[in-house]
């Protein structure tokens, strides 16, 4: 389980997503991490696209400390979108948490990713 905060709820897929939240998901980081020069990290930032980073369970971020940010990615960014937010991708697995699913795990764990799509879309 990874700890995740909603940087930006610019997405259709966020709406329903409280902003500064802390939403924690299952993850099972095989490989992979984002990765970028810092002046795409700095534009994605400016323009809303950093949807979610790793953070503690207390939501602070803490890039450098492999137990919150699990897979090294840059600036703790665990989920990002396309300029228009149409598109999510993002590293933690929502789908596959569900109402008895790590029900001994603290905190929230529903972003409400596909509620939000099918409203946003339908």
């Amino acid at each position: 389980m990874v700890y995740t905060k909603v940087v930006s709820n610019k997405s259709p897929w966020l709406q329903l997503a409280t902003p500064g939240a802390t939403y924690c998901n299952p993850a099972s980081h095989g490989e992979g991490r984002f990765v970028a020069p810092k002046e795409w990290i700095e534009r994605l930032f400016a323009n809303g696209q950093v949807a979610t980073q790793y953070v503690t369970p207390d939501g602070e971020l803490d890039i450098n400390n492999e137990e919150w940010n699990v897979n090294g990615s840059y600036m703790a960014i665990e989920g990002i979108t396309s300029p228009d937010g149409r598109v999510l991708g993002k590293m933690a697995h929502s789908e596959r948490r569900g109402e008895s699913v790590a029900i001994n795990i603290y905190g929230e764990q529903d972003l409400k990713i596909f509620e939000s799509g099918v409203k946003y879309f339908k």
